[in-house]
């Protein structure tokens, strides 16, 4: 039984609680090679609300294209962050924008492990 502090001590909040669900019944070693491919690909929320802050600046939708929402970051990027109303609702909203893509990976690399 995998703990994820064990093998993600960089998880916080909804997203280790999460994750802790996903790996509770797998074997240590399985567990740590879901957490090297899942720790490669996730993004940081902390990386998304400073490229949202780049809105500010002129380049609005960096988070999105880096989140693969590569519509709306060119939306965003040729609206001003839709007259900075989008820019602001995502700053204040970046750490759900962040868990959702990192559930997503966290299911595809559930299923490449398994």
């Amino acid at each position: 039984m995998a703990k994820v502090i064990d093998v993600l001590p960089e998880l916080t909040g909804e997203e280790m609680l999460y994750v802790q669900k996903m790996i509770n019944e797998w074997e240590e070693d399985k567990a740590r090679t879901f957490a090297n491919v899942y720790r490669a690909r996730r993004k940081d929320p902390q990386i998304i609300l400073i490229t949202a802050l780049l809105g500010f600046v002129g380049f609005a939708g960096v988070h999105r294209l880096i989140l693969g929402q590569i519509g709306m970051g060119l939306l965003y990027l040729f609206t001003w962050g839709i007259c900075l109303i989008g820019t602001i609702i995502d700053l204040v909203n970046y750490q759900k924008l962040a868990f959702e893509y990192n559930r997503q990976i966290a299911e595809e690399v559930a299923v490449l492990v398994r």
